[in-house]
């Protein structure tokens, strides 16, 4: 055995100790709830200089799996870490990386798949990459989170196929035990050997082609290699598991039982539930029951084997899945097993439930109830465990709130002239031809109080959340009848916490990587059953909220739209980061922010590129429409959306972005943030100005009013930024410093008035 340490620590954490001691090349990856801490305490270990791993922070976890696909091919060792429906996204990816034999290892932190939106764990996510051509490891513990990670990767290299951890979202990942690690690195890196790629793709004397086209017989005879593989991978793990027992004293096979030698009854269950069952399955032994508990910590290839040895023996079976393969009388769990009895013939009665999903909590008491069920006669072979009813028949069915009708928005506080041009006597652009012929009048804050809120007062936005305050100054300039479709983030999670909703007006919800998109469908049906009299003629503006970085993952989504030119309004609130999920780094935050993926350390000043400039982008679309906001200019931001709603249901799509104060993680004071915000629209980092019809025009000079501040007294407003004062920083501050100043005159110079 080698020396080992004890730590105490989650299974997250464990990840990263054993990504950081196997010493991988690269890690790819996007932030998801309940996965992301792997990313964040490797970040803090990178900070400090404990590792040289490179991370790219992609914009969305399609793009992180090809990162980690690329880097693959490249020779590198290589690892990522998703969940849930951030699994669903890269999944095109992995058939590629599978059907290619290039190794690597991800981690799944085992979550509830939207929607309706949930981020507890559950078993939905894993099941649906089972024919993905990955051997997939499933932990049980924190230990067990450390150690396949390492056994993971030894079997990766040696079957050349990318292997899956998984284990429990919160559960597991979140819930510190005590745990053990090997004290030396070197240990953990004999024991995996070093990599020997047969193919070296930068080999540029003997180049070789990787992922050709296939007909057939080649592509089926890819496809048998694969079986091959995964034959291969399935005689390997034995040997694994017990090289892996000499050097650490911790014995594991494909399965693991307890109580189940004589058990007449037994359960079988995966994750963090079997030690609850064998909790539960020793004090029923002592009552003199015969039952017993087994888990698997191989999901592929399939222990069918090793499973009928523990279980086969018994009268009867409850199999327990966190999840559901709809329609086919249990969860994929269930199937296999159902499968695995067959092949051997065995007697056993075999049932199936279905509980635990959205990470609701599983007790002792709840695996007596199952061996109840499993010998009540009069039970069903399958069912729901833990549901309960939905519906009250004696409480009166309403609505939250009365609608918020047209006639009571329609109140003329905001005047869009479109007969009056606002560029007459530019001779450049008679030249060119442009017209820009939309006036707003009126917008002040005095006009538009009387305008009713279509977003209830109520919402759970943490003090000084910029998100409200500028939500209800886009809606004060919006007189026709809206309906929202935001993308996940804080706004979305704050105000919709089933079953209560801040909405007065339709609202729909999707995630983050296709919202303009769903949005642009609603849209076109609306015009479709206008023209067909199916619902009342009139103007509505669709109104697409996005932030917390939903146009990083949504850019793509949201670019499409915009050339297409649906009729709608993309919205951003710009707050700097991906809040919802703990505040790691989006392609919006600061160049020397510290984020939860951006530490500061010896080795690393916060985030390493510059804020992405998406209204420049939108603009470069040729939309009728871009504007910047900003809640310390109320009157231009209430003019700004008066004008983008007209454009929105006359011309195509606009896009409004607003600077959007997040106290919580830009670490200062909610009291403050209207300050905070107006010095980074004088410092010229957050500029205001408008693109119309191709026109670019500044709405705000704080040069011109002897206003302009150096970007470091925003910067220094900040606890996020505010380590960039110190001497050692100083070359990052004048980056940054030269930046905003290119940004800010080339906005100039494309301004005409």
């Amino acid at each position: 055995m080698k020396k080992q340490v004890m730590e105490y620590a989650s299974g997250n954490e464990m990840a990263a100790i054993a990504i950081k001691q196997i010493g991988y090349d690269l890690m790819g990856y996007y932030p998801i709830t309940p996965s992301t801490q792997i990313a964040e305490n490797l970040d803090i270990m990178r900070a400090n200089g404990e590792t040289d791993l490179v991370m790219v922070a992609a914009e969305g976890e399609h793009s992180a799996a090809g990162i980690c696909y690329g880097a693959s091919v490249a020779g590198g060792r290589v690892v990522n870490a998703t969940s849930a429906n951030g699994l669903l996204y890269a999944i095109e990816q992995l058939p590629v990386q599978s059907g290619t034999r290039y190794p690597m290892v991800m981690n799944v932190v085992c979550r509830t798949v939207s929607g309706p939106l949930s981020i507890k764990g559950d078993h939905s996510d894993i099941m649906y990459i089972l024919n993905a051509g990955w051997p997939i490891l499933f932990a049980s513990t924190a230990q067990q989170v450390y150690d396949f990670n390492i056994i993971a990767l030894k079997l990766a290299e040696q079957v050349r196929l990318p292997v899956v951890v998984a284990y429990d979202g919160f559960f597991t990942s979140h819930q510190k035990v005590r745990c053990f690690k090997f004290e030396d690195d070197n240990d953990v890196r004999a024991f995996i050997g070093k990599k020997h790629e047969e193919y070296p793709f930068l080999d540029l004397e003997h180049p070789i082609t990787v992922g050709s086209y296939m007909n057939e017989p080649d592509i089926i005879n890819n496809r048998y290699q694969l079986h091959l593989a995964m034959e291969k991978a399935d005689a390997l793990l034995p040997q694994i598991f017990e090289a892996y027992k000499e050097i650490s004293g911790r014995e594991y096979g494909k399965v693991e039982g307890a109580y189940h030698q004589d058990a007449e009854n037994i359960l079988v269950l995966l994750g963090s539930s079997f030690d609850t069952a064998i909790d539960a399955v020793e004090e029923m032994q002592k009552d003199g029951k015969k039952v017993g508990a087994v888990t698997l910590h191989v999901l592929r290839p399939f222990p069918s084997k090793e499973l009928y040895d523990l279980i086969g023996h018994s009268a009867n079976i409850m199999v327990a899945d966190r999840q559901d393969s709809y329609g086919a009388g249990g969860g994929n769990l269930s199937l296999e097993v159902r499968a695995t009895m067959q092949r051997f013939s065995s007697k056993a009665k075999i049932k199936s439930l279905v509980y635990g999903l959205g990470g609701k909590d599983f007790f002792k008491e709840d695996v007596v109830a199952m061996f109840d069920m499993l010998e009540d006669s009069s039970k069903p072979d399958f069912g729901y465990y833990g549901v309960t009813s939905g519906v009250n028949l004696d409480v009166e069915d309403k609505p939250l709130f009365a609608a918020v009708t047209s006639e009571m928005t329609h109140i003329g506080a905001t005047k869009v002239d479109v007969s009056a041009s606002s560029g007459e006597g530019c001779s450049i652009e008679k030249s060119v031809n442009i017209k820009r012929n939309i006036k707003v009048t009126g917008g002040n804050l005095n006009d538009v109080t009387a305008m009713p809120g279509r977003i209830a007062p109520g919402h759970g936005a943490c003090p000084g959340c910029g998100i409200p305050v500028n939500l209800n100054l886009l809606l004060r300039g919006i007189e026709d009848p809206v309906v929202f479709l935001f993308q996940t983030g804080c706004a979305m999670i704050v105000t919709t916490a089933y079953p209560r909703t801040s909405f007065k007006v339709p609202y729909v919800h999707n995630l983050f990587q296709n919202g303009a998109a769903t949005l642009s469908g609603v849209a076109e049906i609306c015009y479709r059953k206008q023209q067909r009299g199916e619902i009342p003629q009139g103007d509505i503006i669709f109104i697409m909220v996005s932030g917390d970085g939903g146009l990083d993952i949504g850019m793509g989504s949201a670019m499409g739209t915009a050339l297409r030119g649906h009729r709608l309004l993309i919205f951003e609130y710009d707050n700097g980061g991906y809040m919802n999920t703990g505040y790691q780094l989006s392609y919006s935050t600061p160049l020397g922010a510290r984020s939860s993926t951006s530490h500061v350390g010896i080795n690393q000043y916060g985030k390493t590129f510059f804020n992405k400039d998406m209204p420049q982008i939108m603009a470069a679309t040729g939309i009728p429409y871009v504007a910047t906001v900003a809640e310390s200019n109320p009157t231009d931001f209430i003019k700004k959306a008066a004008k983008a709603a007209h454009y929105a249901k006359t011309m195509g799509t606009s896009y409004v972005k607003a600077l959007s104060a997040c106290p919580l993680n830009w670490n200062d004071k909610p009291a403050t943030e209207r300050k905070v915000i107006e010095a980074a629209v004088n410092c010229c980092y957050f500029p205001l100005y408008e693109v119309e019809q191709g026109v670019t025009k500044l709405s705000y000079d704080p040069e011109k009013t002897g206003k302009k501040i150096p970007v470091l007294e925003w910067l220094s407003m900040m606890g996020r930024t505010k380590h960039l004062q110190k001497e050692e920083y100083r070359q990052v501050v004048e980056q940054i410093q030269q930046e905003t100043d290119s940004r800010f005159n080339r906005l100039k110079n494309k301004s005409f008035i």
